[in-house]
């Protein structure tokens, strides 16, 4: 077991590191204000390969594997959690699910753009009945003669809905439940489609978050993404590869709660000495640092295991679960270390507990991850 990490990947995190410096952290606090990142942030992502991480470079893509991915995750989270969102959502469950599904129309189509950044994707699954039970999705796609879909439905809380250029839809084509569910690449400028923002988030809030409705879209048998019935399977399998992500956002997070709690902690002084000096100020300091290393490791080998093509689910559970509870934590200590200063936006602390609160909830709540991790554990399925 080798965890030093290579020179090829060392240098990408430092490529991530100062584009977080100079491109995100400068503006994070009044993109949180203004509940808007500035568009022009999206092809700046895709120059750099950011968006392309884990494509081939015949479809647009940047190569990597997961590990790359992870690392930039990280760096960028450190900055922004809506900006790592926007990549985990564009890249990781769109782009990748095409890469790894799509046809070569389809991959011919919309991988170049979203790699690049001059397009952007949303994932369509939840929806405001069904949230943990997406198995019991309600949106149709009503099959019109021999070459045509009508999708009717509404979807809710999806990240990048109102800027992206193509949705990966989930819908009833068949039965009730998993095998009745078929997924759809839907151009968001098709007749039918609309995208409102949903505004006032607790946090994530530069991010654009949206409930889109379909009103008897219609799109053509090529939109089909993988055979009838495989949807919901291709959604488990992306969700996998996202709670990665978050889990390494997650992460990101974390560390950066520790690393502003302690540069302050070193600063403050109370009772004549700076507070770092303190034993329990200390506690707090190395609870969030024995945990984000944790949540770290836990992350990487799910990456590991991702990059060798072993199954990974239960460890993107494990890791997802554990890094999303742990990030929480490391906010709330970090701020708990500012006092007071803390509660205002002068300071990151208490926007990465806004931002990384959501991390326990969606992709999977942190209750979800314990009945998946159970299942795996006892062969007894919670759900059925």
């Amino acid at each position: 077991m080798d965890l030093r990490i290579s020179d090829e990947h060392r240098q990408l995190r430092e490529l991530a590191h100062r584009f977080t410096e100079e491109r995100i952290i400068p503006h994070a606090a009044r993109w949180d204000r203004e509940e808007a990142i500035d568009r022009d942030l999206v092809p700046a992502l895709g120059d750099v390969g950011f968006l392309g991480l884990g494509v081939d470079e015949e479809h647009g893509g940047s190569g990597g594997d997961n590990l790359a991915y992870c690392l930039v995750l990280e760096e960028v989270a450190r900055g922004d959690s809506a900006v790592r969102g926007i990549i985990s959502v564009s890249l990781g469950l769109v782009a990748k699910t095409i890469a790894k599904h799509g046809s070569d129309e389809q991959k011919r189509r919309w991988l170049p753009g979203l790699c690049s950044g001059r397009q952007v994707g949303c994932f369509g699954l939840t929806e405001p009945g069904t949230g943990s039970d997406a198995a019991s999705l309600a949106t149709r796609a009503e099959r019109v003669g021999d070459s045509d879909w009508l999708i009717t439905g509404d979807k809710v809380f999806i990240t990048n809905g109102t800027w992206a250029d193509v949705a990966l839809v989930f819908a009833r084509t068949g039965g009730p439940g998993p095998r009745g569910i078929t997924a759809f690449l839907v151009p968001t400028d098709t007749p039918g489609f609309t995208a409102t923002e949903i505004r006032g988030k607790l946090g994530m809030r530069g991010q654009a978050t949206a409930s889109l409705r379909f009103d008897g879209v219609r799109v053509p048998d090529s939109a089909r993404l993988g055979d009838p019935g495989t949807g919901f399977a291709l959604a488990m399998a992306a969700l996998d590869r996202g709670r990665m992500s978050v889990a390494a956002g997650c992460v990101g997070a974390a560390r950066g709660a520790l690393e502003a709690a302690l540069e302050y902690a070193g600063e403050r002084e109370q009772f004549g000495k700076p507070i770092a000096g303190f034993q329990l100020v200390q506690e707090l300091l190395a609870d969030m640092a024995v945990e984000t290393d944790a949540a770290r490791l836990l992350t990487w080998r799910c990456a590991d295991l991702a990059d060798r093509g072993e199954p990974f689910g239960t460890e993107a559970s494990m890791a997802k679960l554990y890094a999303s509870e742990a990030a929480v934590r490391a906010a709330n200590n970090a701020i708990q270390v500012f006092g007071g200063y803390g509660y205002v936006d002068e300071y990151p602390v208490g926007k990465y507990l806004r931002d990384t609160r959501v991390t326990t909830l969606y992709e999977g709540t942190s209750q979800i991850q314990k009945l998946l991790i159970g299942r795996a554990l006892t062969g007894v399925n919670a759900f059925a």
